[in-house]
């Protein structure tokens, strides 16, 4: 195996951490005996050669070789390595559009797509692969790289024919549906075929498995009693955790997301398809859910546990009933659907408060529920903890100071303090300890520094100035980051306000370099001196977009005494950079308190750029009654059944915390009435 692989020029390539020189080593780990060293191969190839999605010049030179790699029978886990092929190759896309490659460019993905189709024959005989798991994935990568639609078409649908094992069938459905929707021309076969296989006498899954890919290419196809027809199919089927051999226990972010994957895969793929069609049917879906939830299988609660985080992520309701059934999960002896009830709570914010008991039973039960180890790199905030925290709960607080204490500090710390309000108060003599002892000139002070000056700037802890300023004199010129260091030590310094008078010099200093927007917003939360920073942030305003968004709302802090920026502020009003817009209305508003301005680039801010509203809901809480006109919007906001940030046909927005902030944002502002 791996015939030519020591001449290839991996030292002169790149991956996402740099030389690519390791990747021989993860190449042959995939081929190894030993699952351990498997596991971490795929690890390392997901980690760094295909990092988020990106192709280099060394992903490219794999593929040859992962193919050798899928062709060797006797090899195990080859699933898995097809399924990094079709990754690879753009698995996600319907189509040949653009995409960016680890080098910033097109070219490496379409070579990545043109390479697998290429070699996509191989694909063929793994449809009757000896090993299930092979012939789970083969029907993706098949139907995706292999340009024949007829022939590919007549291979799925014989080859269902001859399949006995229930675990590949409902794999040879989707890819049934997968056809239909990249082969639209020839998608009427394929229709047909998952007409029939969704109906008796065939068995549930496979049932449940066509109906779903039915909701995704042909919805008009659907039985008209979708919903009970499923109910039905649902009870009848049972749970099916295959049999097989023990997974390796590593360390690793491939390891721990299997761990987080459902046991029964098929039953939760099966499901989200459901979902899928059920869209906006938030009741029904909540009924399926808490049946899920209440199920004896752990299986079934494990599934219901990652969906129920699609419908959250996705739109909006009341789910308190299903959010504390999440919650008892987490206090399950199976670690399985105790990770994932974790996982899920903690992007909920402060939706999780109905679980916070479980949480806290789950924190106090041990220090592996605080601090999360990994087999490389620094540990981690633990899920269950993160998740108490960011709903609010004091009883974090402890746990909190108990990991600020210990011998290493999970760098995101510092991050969750903000959610728990004045509660987090008796943190920020662990925060200043913390701050005084990180080193001045090391490659990770940035990234272990922002989140503690982050944490002691929202409890605005003038003690810590000191420390703050010895960061700010002693470190290096050269250090990595430097520039976005300071600028997060002088928001610090600000937040502390007149108390932090002691760095007035040294922020009056910071008025002549890059930082000295960041340096004059906090020089007048600290001073208050309008002539000492209005010229730096007038200045700021013609800057790049980022700077003159950071000059608006610093002005904005000033309020009147701000007039000189006026003008300039209208012109920003009027900008075509949808940012600049809607930092300058909120700024016009508090410094002139004139809505003429404010209201027409508020509205058009608003209408284009969904990520603009916090700030704009915020500025029409200020503006009172004189905001009137603008509340159609906020109105509209609290009526839309979808999160702002989420888009159909994704999964979901990505934070369900900011979701929730804005209908908070829209509620007060329309209080104001």
């Amino acid at each position: 195996m791996f015939r030519g692989m020591d001449e290839v020029g991996w030292a002169s390539m790149k991956h996402a951490y740099g030389s690519a020189e390791d990747v021989p080593e993860l190449l042959r780990g995939l081929a190894s005996a030993c699952p351990q060293e498997r596991e971490r191969a795929l690890d390392g190839m997901y980690g760094a050669v295909h990092h988020q999605g990106d192709v280099y010049d060394s992903t490219l030179a794999c593929i040859p070789f992962l193919f050798e790699v899928v062709g060797q029978a006797e090899l195990r886990d080859r699933g898995s390595v097809v399924e990094l092929l079709v990754s690879i190759g753009g698995g996600d896309a319907f189509d040949d559009g653009p995409h960016e490659d680890g080098d910033g460019g097109e070219g490496n993905y379409a070579m990545a797509r043109t390479a697998i189709r290429s070699g996509a024959a191989a694909f063929i005989g793994l449809l009757a692969d000896r090993d299930p798991e092979v012939r789970r994935a083969a029907p993706t990568a098949l139907v995706r790289f292999l340009g024949e639609p007829e022939h590919v078409l007549g291979l799925l649908t014989g080859r269902l024919e001859e399949e006995e094992e229930e675990q590949v069938r409902p794999a040879l459905a989707e890819g049934l549906g997968l056809f239909a929707r990249l082969h639209p021309a020839s998608a009427a076969p394929a229709v047909e075929h998952l007409v029939e296989l969704g109906a008796a006498p065939h068995d549930p899954g496979l049932r449940l498995a066509a109906l779903g890919q039915l909701a995704g290419c042909a919805p008009d196809r659907l039985p008209t009693d979708l919903v009970p027809t499923v109910t039905a199919l649902l009870r009848a089927r049972r749970p099916r955790v295959p049999d097989q051999p023990q997974r390796p226990d590593t360390d690793t972010l491939i390891g721990h997301l299997r761990r987080l994957r459902p046991a029964d895969e098929e039953g939760g793929h099966l499901l989200r398809t459901l979902h899928t069609a059920l869209g906006d049917r938030t009741a029904d879906r909540i009924a399926l859910l808490k049946g899920q939830l209440s199920s004896d299988e752990s299986a079934d609660r494990c599934n219901g546990v990652w969906l129920a985080a699609g419908l959250l992520r996705e739109w909006r309701g009341s789910y308190e009933e299903l959010v504390a059934l999440i919650g008892e999960q987490v206090v399950t002896e199976e670690q399985r659907l105790r990770d994932a009830a974790a996982s899920v709570l903690e992007t909920l914010f402060g939706l999780a408060a109905p679980a916070a008991d479980h949480l806290a039973a789950l924190v106090a039960a041990g220090s592996e529920h605080r601090i999360r180890q990994w087999e490389h790199g620094t540990p981690a905030l633990g899920a269950p903890l993160k998740a108490l925290a960011r709903a609010g709960d004091p009883r974090a607080v402890a746990a909190l100071a108990e990991v600020l204490d210990g011998p290493v500090v999970p760098p995101e710390t510092g991050y969750e303090v903000q959610h728990l309000g004045p509660a987090a108060a008796p943190l920020a003599p662990l925060l200043r300890e913390r701050l005084g002892e990180l080193p001045l000139d090391e490659l990770d002070t940035y990234n272990r520094a922002v989140p503690l000056l982050f944490a002691l700037g929202r409890l605005g802890h003038a003690p810590a100035v000191p420390e703050m300023l010895r960061l700010l004199h002693g470190t290096p010129e050269g250090l990595r980051s430097r520039e976005w260091l300071v600028r997060a030590i002088a928001d610090a310094l600000g937040r502390c306000g007149p108390d932090a008078r002691e760095a007035i010099p040294a922020l009056r200093e910071l008025l002549d370099g890059e930082c000295a927007v960041a340096a004059a917003g906090a020089l007048w939360s600290v001073e208050g001196d309008a002539e000492a920073v209005l010229p730096t942030l007038l200045g700021g305003l013609v800057e790049g977009q980022l700077l003159a968004r950071d000059a608006a709302e610093a002005l904005g802090r000033l309020g009147p005494v701000a007039r000189p920026a006026l003008p300039a502020l209208r012109g920003m009003a009027d900008s075509g950079k949808v940012w600049l817009r809607a930092s300058a209305a909120s700024a016009l508003w508090d410094i002139a308190g004139d809505p003429e301005p404010v209201l027409p680039a508020l509205r058009s801010a608003w209408e284009q750029n969904a990520h603009t509203r916090i700030l704009l809901a915020d500025c029409l809480t200020r503006m009172g009654p004189a905001g009137a006109p603008a509340h159609d919007l906020l109105r509209t906001e609290l009526a839309t059944r979808r999160r702002h940030q989420a888009r159909a046909g994704t999964y979901g927005s990505d934070n369900i915390g900011e979701d929730e902030q804005l209908l908070r944002a829209c509620r007060a502002a329309l209080d104001t009435a």
